[in-house]
């Protein structure tokens, strides 16, 4: 079988291999939920939900997520909002509508399994080659590369490589490094080693260079850059947007709650009903709704930062007035009472909002 992105000819080991191997059996990570049965459905899930998250957020939504969707089928099955649901607070949330996709275009194109071609892997929505090959690696054992961050980490102090590793020509030489020291055997323990040991030893700042198994050939440790090590993204100034939100009550104890389009930020979540923020809060509800509000009480404003940009939130509470006719739900809108919204997949600014507001938990489910 043909695995594109592979070496075709791989060293039986590396040193480098062998200590990571070595340090691993002693202290390397052995008891994540998604090692118990690295079945390869258990393992993509778990990579994605990885994704830029550290492990300790990860574990508790990895658990409830297994026990609602336990295979392909059932996640595929499902509706997106319940998706959307048990990944509300883990933000990125186009990791979560991927992960869906993905799993219908398993069922259509592999027969409700998770391909065990990396090319076929990749070509799916929220894989790219790292993903694929840790998934490939850690399940099946395949000698599959890895390049998240952690293993970027790793080898730019490990060789020197200088340069901010998302550079293409980095990242290149990147990818024929970790080729390089990946063995024909072995393969899952390599790759969880590199993983753990750039999570618990080669950190971004004070690193553990003292244990650490690579100490000795070490470019950085030797030359004192560990610091400078992998090189930081470019500076550049993060911009400001600033949004307003209607927080709509229609005298019965409920909000109004709509679901955002499927792209941008919060894509396919449910929140509050967006003004632009020079705009004049109650003649837009008239002319969006036609309806007739009053103002009852204005919340502090809430800063929330993307990758990109910082958001600054500005809420304000309204009620409809109380001759108006309640409108009815829609597929993408509906009254709920802010208990009940709990529950709906929101973004986590929302649901914090929600909750200062009117003193309400989603129970602990999400």
């Amino acid at each position: 079988m043909k695995r594109s992105g592979t070496l075709k000819r791989l060293p039986a080991q590396t040193e480098f291999s062998a200590r990571l191997r070595r340090w691993h059996r002693r202290h390397g990570r052995h008891d994540l939920p998604w090692q118990w049965k690295p079945t390869p459905y258990r393992v993509w899930v778990s990579e994605i939900m990885l994704q830029q998250t550290q492990v300790a957020s990860v574990i508790p939504y990895f658990n409830r997520f297994m026990r609602r969707f336990r295979s392909v089928r059932a996640l595929a099955s499902a509706d997106l909002d319940e998706v959307l649901g048990l990944w509300s607070g883990l933000g990125y949330y186009a990791r979560a509508r991927h992960l869906h996709e993905a799993a219908k275009l398993m069922i259509e194109r592999h027969g409700g399994a998770v391909p065990g071609r990396i090319d076929q892997l990749a070509q799916l929505p929220g894989i790219g080659r790292s993903t694929a090959g840790a998934i490939l690696s850690l399940s099946l054992g395949l000698p599959c590369p890895v390049l998240d961050g952690n293993a970027k980490r790793v080898l730019c102090r490990y060789h020197g490589v200088r340069g901010w590793p998302a550079e293409k020509k980095v990242e290149q030489k990147l990818w024929r490094l970790a080729e390089s020291h990946l063995p024909r055997r072995a393969a899952a323990v390599h790759t969880q080693a590199l993983m753990d040991l750039g999570a618990t030893l080669c950190t971004r700042s004070s690193p553990r260079c003292d244990v650490c198994p690579l100490h000795e050939e070490c470019v950085a440790r030797r030359e004192g850059l560990q610091d400078s090590l992998p090189a930081p993204r470019p500076k550049r100034k993060v911009p400001v947007r600033r949004t307003a939100l209607a927080v709509i009550e229609n005298g019965h104890g409920r909000i109004l709650l709509q679901r955002r389009p499927p792209a941008g930020i919060w894509g396919g979540l449910w929140s509050l009903p967006e003004c632009p923020p020079d705009a004049d809060v109650i003649d837009w509800v008239r002319e969006r709704f036609g309806w007739p509000v009053i103002v009852v009480g204005r919340v502090p404003a809430l800063r929330h930062s993307f990758t990109h940009f910082h958001l600054d939130i500005e809420p304000v509470r309204l009620q409809l007035r109380r001759d108006e006719r309640e409108v009815r739900d829609t597929a993408d809108q509906a009254w709920l009472t802010p208990a009940a919204g709990m529950r709906r997949g929101l973004a986590a600014p929302i649901r914090k909002l929600l909750g200062e507001i009117y003193g309400v938990d989603d129970g602990g489910g999400t």
